[in-house]
């Protein structure tokens, strides 16, 4: 079986470690086509060195761009590439305009899709993210849901019958690097100027466009995280970096430091540092859950709506609409004391990625 993944974005390649590694422990020939939408090195060289990814035995090198130009550019250098590879599989990963691209590049030369992360639906038809996965996998071959919640969500749109349940090969990823972290074999991480370690920190990102891209909701954001008793390791994403530069807005001051996007493993330890999170990132939110760290989620919605039992993660459309009190005792709540459970699987979900995809492949 040949099995062609297609990534382009710093949470698509932390998802490509597991898949690789188990990829790697059988005779089936993976083969790795990076679009570089992500190409900042510290959104993307990082992950394959610091994971142990292979390097990308394809690298389209798309950039940066409007939806619609960065969608239209991955779509016409990816065809010549599936059209020569002509793979038993194309595995898109997660809901990025490379997923998107390469489900509609395959589907149109014929080429079997499966859709890892199917499923996922934040019923926000504002986000870019919603339209791609809602796309995708309605025009997917297979579809490779992560949870319960997102084989119903599939069952609703009437895709049951190319929909398993596979689980979230991001616990695979996550669980290892933890351990690791906490065996004391991966270094500390390097956290923004001004933080302590040893001390109390929460740990924030933010880069969603609904977030970023209104000079007046980004400014309002940054002064309620600054307004935050606790000190705030502030993670800051490029798109976030060009928005404050543009907008005139100073992120640092009060109790926001500033830092550079951490590779994995040391956003893994940074997390293990913190005493919660505070992010609009997907990935982030089930990582903080994964690690037993409050999240507070500063959007109207989740995809992942299972972090949300039990108040491991509280959304917070607009902390300033809260109040201060509110928005405080919300983000500095203290680790809930209910068992989590395991609704994103055991982390071998990898395995099972590569035993459906043989399983179900089309001579």
């Amino acid at each position: 079986m040949k099995v062609l993944s297609v990534v382009g974005a710093r949470p698509q390649l932390v998802k490509l470690a597991p898949i690789a590694a188990a990829f790697a422990a059988t005779e089936h020939e993976h083969v790795i086509v990076h679009t570089g939408q992500h190409y900042n090195a510290d959104l993307s060289d990082v992950f394959f060195s610091g994971l142990g990814i292979p390097d990308p035995d394809v690298h389209l090198g798309i950039g940066s761009g409007s939806h619609g130009a960065q969608t239209g550019k991955t779509l016409a250098a990816l065809d010549p590439v599936l059209a020569e590879q002509q793979p038993d599989w194309v595995l898109v990963y997660g809901d990025t305009n490379s997923t998107l691209a390469g489900a509609l590049s395959a589907v149109k030369q014929h080429l079997p899709v499966a859709h890892l992360e199917a499923g996922l639906r934040s019923f926000n038809r504002r986000m870019p993210e919603e339209h791609n996965r809602v796309l995708t996998d309605h025009c997917a071959d297979l579809l490779l849901a992560p949870t319960g919640e997102a084989m119903r969500h599939l069952a609703t749109e009437g895709l049951a019958n190319r929909s398993v349940l596979v689980g979230d090969v991001m616990v695979d990823v996550c669980l290892r690097v933890r351990d690791a972290v906490l065996a004391g074999t991966q270094a500390r991480p390097e956290l923004p100027e001004g933080i302590d370690p040893e001390a109390p920190y929460l740990l924030a990102t933010l880069h969603r466009a609904e977030n970023t891209d209104d000079p007046e909701r980004l400014a309002a954001l940054v002064a309620a995280l600054a307004d935050l008793p606790v000190p705030v390791a502030l993670l800051a994403h490029p798109r976030l970096l060009a928005r404050a530069n543009e907008q005139g807005l100073k992120l640092a001051g009060g109790s926001l430091h500033v830092g550079r996007p951490l590779p994995y493993a040391a956003l893994v330890a940074a997390v293990l540092g913190s005493v919660g999170v505070v992010t609009d990132s997907g990935g982030l939110q089930k990582e903080a859950y994964l690690l037993d760290r409050p999240c507070t989620t500063l959007r109207p919605e989740t995809e992942w709506v299972e972090t949300l039992h039990d108040g491991w993660n509280v959304l917070v459309p607009d902390p300033a609409a809260l109040g201060h009190t509110g928005w405080v005792s919300t983000a500095t709540r203290p680790t809930p004391e209910a068992p989590r459970g395991e609704p994103f699987g055991d982390g071998r979900a990898a395995e099972q990625v590569v035993r459906v995809l043989a399983e179900h492949v089309r001579r």
